[in-house]
């Protein structure tokens, strides 16, 4: 049973094989021993994402484990994985549509049992090693943006960067887009730092029922974080490198945002290689 379904990860090693760069040999002769193919490594690095087990656990007698290391930093020094993630946000736009008048923030904190650089105390696990995950979404919940950070920095002052990331990723959020945020963004500062930004806040206000209206632009976010969690190496990171954290978010994103394509272009479209049934 693959980690990821075939009409999933299909499309993704196609357009991800196609940003790689083109490696150069320097060895006169070649090389004295061949190169573990990229196909091999990406099915494994998509197996340690799904279920969030070691590397050494992995590795099997196709690759070590610090072959599926060595190749993980390689891409993520050429960056091709924000590469496709930005691809995979321009294709859904393009044949669905990205809902970006109403956009919500919101922060997850999960495990960080080996600390790191992106690692703090979590204020809701005993004060244990934690990370915080700060996700902008579109309106059916495509993550469009985010940042992570140690688990005890409060969600207000990762707002704007979230929100950067997210415009930078789409192109610019619209004018008087409206930001849907909980009780925990309640605050003059963010008011008026959505206020410069051009964006509509609406806020729960603290020591209030949320407005049923309000709460349900704001389910989507909570929707997206419970996609994310579902791939069980960012419930469980164990990666100390904020660099390293951050390229295993942005490859659960394009998984979360190439499924989402097909199943809501399933309707929509045909093509050969289509789902029997909707995903």
């Amino acid at each position: 049973m693959p980690a990821i379904p075939p009409y999933i990860i299909e499309p993704i090693w196609e357009q991800f094989t196609a940003l790689l760069p083109e490696r150069e040999v320097h060895h006169p002769l070649g090389c004295h021993r061949s190169r573990i193919p990229d196909r091999v490594i990406f099915e494994k690095l998509v197996q340690v994402l799904v279920f969030g087990c070691a590397y050494r656990r992995i590795a099997d007698g196709s690759c070590s484990a610090t072959t599926l290391r060595d190749r993980r930093d390689e891409w993520i020094a050429c960056g091709v994985i924000e590469m496709l993630r930005r691809i995979a946000l321009e294709a859904y736009d393009r044949f669905i549509g990205l809902e970006l008048a109403d956009v919500a923030v919101d922060g997850c904190i999960t495990k960080a049992p080996c600390g790191g650089e992106k690692a703090g105390k979590s204020p809701v696990d005993r004060g244990k090693q934690g990370t915080k995950r700060s996700t902008a979404v579109d309106g059916k919940g495509i993550p469009v943006g985010g940042v992570s950070a140690p688990a005890n920095r409060n969600d207000s002052p990762l707002l704007v960067p979230t929100l950067e990331h997210a415009s930078a990723s789409v192109g610019g959020l619209p004018e008087g887009a409206s930001v849907h945020l909980d009780r925990g963004y309640d605050s003059f500062v963010t008011r008026e730092r959505l206020k410069e930004r051009g964006l509509n806040a609406e806020i729960a206000k603290k020591g209030q029922p949320a407005p049923l209206q309000g709460s349900g632009q704001r389910w989507v976010v909570e929707r997206t974080n419970s996609w994310h969690n579902a791939h069980k190496k960012l419930v469980w990171c164990t990666e100390r490198e904020g660099r390293v954290i951050d390229f295993w978010v942005a490859f659960s994103d394009v998984v979360i945002i190439v499924r989402r394509l097909i199943r809501e272009g399933w309707m929509r479209y045909r093509w050969e290689s289509r789902p029997p049934r909707r995903p």
